[in-house]
Order: C-alpha cells, then sequence, then structure tokens
C-alpha cells in the first residue's frame, strides 16, 4: 500500500482565506472540465474513451512558473492530495496513477517530492453501466508551493461520454508513459532495484538499496505500507557501471512497528523511464 504522510508546512497567512475558499464550476457537456483557478495552479478533469466499463479519464493541474505540488507521499515537509470522488454518477470506482515526480531541495536540508509545470494523472473510471450516462465528481484538496505554501481546494464534475476523445485519449495515453512501472527486485534491465538490505551496525540501523540506473540524476523514493510511515528521503551515492547506491535511517515508522516484515515500495526514477518495487523486508 502507497504511505501518503502528512508533514509540517509553511502557509502563506495573506493568502489563507482565500486558499481556503472552495472553487466551484459547472458541469461541462464532455471532453473537459471548464478550469478551476486557485493561486499558483489550474485545475481540471478531461474525458477520453470507454472501452467495456472502463473510461480513461485525467486530473489535470497546470502550475504558474516557479510553483510546485505534492507528490502521494510528500517527502520531509508537504501534504499529498486528499482526492474524493463522492457524489458521482454510475461510477463504481477510480483508480488514479501517479507519474513519477522529482525531489526539490527546500532549504535547511528539508526536501520535498513532487511536481512543477504541468501535470496529468490518469484516472481508470469504472461504470456500473457503461450504456447510461456517467458523471464524474471531484473534491480535491492540495497544495501549492512557490517561497511559501498555501492550501486549495477544488470542487467540480465532468460528464463521461466517450464522445470526441482521441485528442484526450493521446494525452491520457502520454500522461501514462509517466508512470513508473511495477517491476521485480532485481530485474534484469535498467532501471532496476537489484537489492534491499538492513545495515544494522549503525544507529539508527540504515536501509541500503542497490540500483542499476543510466541517468546520473535518477532519484529514488521509498514509502511504507501505509499513511503512518514516513520514511526520510535517502541519499544517493553513484557507484561505476552504471549503479548507485541509496541510503536512509529506519525513522519515521509508526510507534512499536520493525521495518522486518514490512511490505516497502521503492519508486526509482531514472528519466524517461521510472519503476515502482514492492519488497518485503526479510525477519530474521
Amino acid at each position: 500500500m502507497m504511505s501518503a504522510a502528512v508533514r509540517p508546512l509553511r502557509f502563506g497567512l495573506s493568502a489563507l482565506a482565500f486558499a481556503l475558499a472552495a472553487a466551484l464550476v459547472r458541469s461541462a457537456a464532455a471532453g473537459e472540465s471548464a478550469p478551476v483557478s486557485v493561486q499558483g495552479a489550474e485545475v481540471r478533469l478531461i474525458s477520453g474513451s470507454i472501452t467495456g466499463d472502463v473510461a480513461q479519464a485525467g486530473l489535470e493541474i497546470r502550475l504558474a512558473p516557479h510553483w510546485k505540488t505534492y507528490w502521494r507521499y510528500p517527502g520531509d515537509a508537504g501534504v499529498p492530495p486528499q482526492i474524493e470522488w463522492a457524489g458521482s454518477h454510475n461510477v463504481l470506482g477510480v483508480e488514479m496513477a501517479w507519474p513519477a515526480p522529482r525531489r526539490f531541495a527546500d532549504g535547511a536540508g528539508v526536501y520535498s517530492i513532487g511536481y512543477k509545470g504541468n501535470v496529468l494523472f490518469p484516472l481508470a473510471v469504472t461504470l456500473a453501466d457503461p450504456k447510461a450516462p456517467a458523471r464524474l465528481h471531484l473534491k480535491l484538496d492540495f497544495a501549492v508551493c512557490e517561497a511559501l505554501c498555501l492550501p486549495a481546494q477544488a470542487e467540480f464534475s465532468l460528464v463521461i461520454d466517450g464522445k470526441d476523445a482521441a485528442a484526450a485519449d493521446a494525452r491520457i495515453a502520454q500522461a501514462r508513459a509517466l508512470v513508473p512501472q511495477a517491476a521485480p527486485l532485481a530485474g534484469a534491465d535498467a532501471p532496476a532495484v537489484t537489492s534491499v538490505s538492513i545495515d544494522r551496525s549503525k544507529s539508527p540501523a540504515e536501509l541500503v538499496v542497490e540500483a542499476r540506473v543510466q541517468n546520473p540524476k535518477a532519484d529514488l523514493f521509498v514509502e511504507g505500507p501505509d499513511p503512518r510511515w514516513a520514511l526520510p528521503l535517502p541519499q544517493k551515492t553513484a557507484l561505476p557501471d552504471g549503479k548507485a547506491r541509496f541510503v536512509l535511517a529506519v525513522d519515521g515508522l509508526p510507534p512499536n512497528t520493525d521495518i522486518e516484515g514490512a511490505r516497502l515500495t521503492f519508486t526509482l526514477v531514472d528519466a524517461p523511464r521510472a519503476v515502482a518495487v514492492e519488497h518485503t523486508i526479510p525477519t530474521r
């Protein structure tokens, strides 16, 4: 399970009242919702084609220059997006995919994980009845940051009918290509997480992850089994022959929890590719 820990966040007080107000727009007839504007960002839904009982869609956040928003696990500082689909019609469920994120230095040795520019989150929407009208309703609570961070909220709807979907399908496919692909431990081709071990000679113990990469700027993000986990971001050492070592302290665990037996998610971003490896830490 992916974690979504909440970390300390600096908010701009002058914009707090504005940012906490919900932005409401009317439903679009099809294809694309009217944009919801908040300070530093613009948000919308797009609708693609329907195959069987699954409709393709996307949640797009367009960020102003120098602004950022957060990944599902925000790192040392930040707030992950909170998403609700209550109020949707003829929708059984929504599966949201997360494009590979970046690490940002926030000063004083603090790092966050997220996005700048434009990011499109692909959605797979399972319909109760593919032949009946459907409406996707979204309430999004998130944060946008420049020098300071602002809480923001958007709420809007989009009719899903699969019409005139070619352009949206192309954009959604491009976004899906940026989503880390599930991969086994010790995969044959780079990028690959080749080994995971615990160094208990250190205090606190350290999680040591070896990887095979192609990009010198490759990075790794480690998530715990649930949102209570807040593992630190690793330090990277480049090794010969396209290898890298990532080391992080075994810290940020829930009380009375041991890392042994925990199933962790390792997201290795080696642009333009990224992989996600799930691995259970062996018990001694």
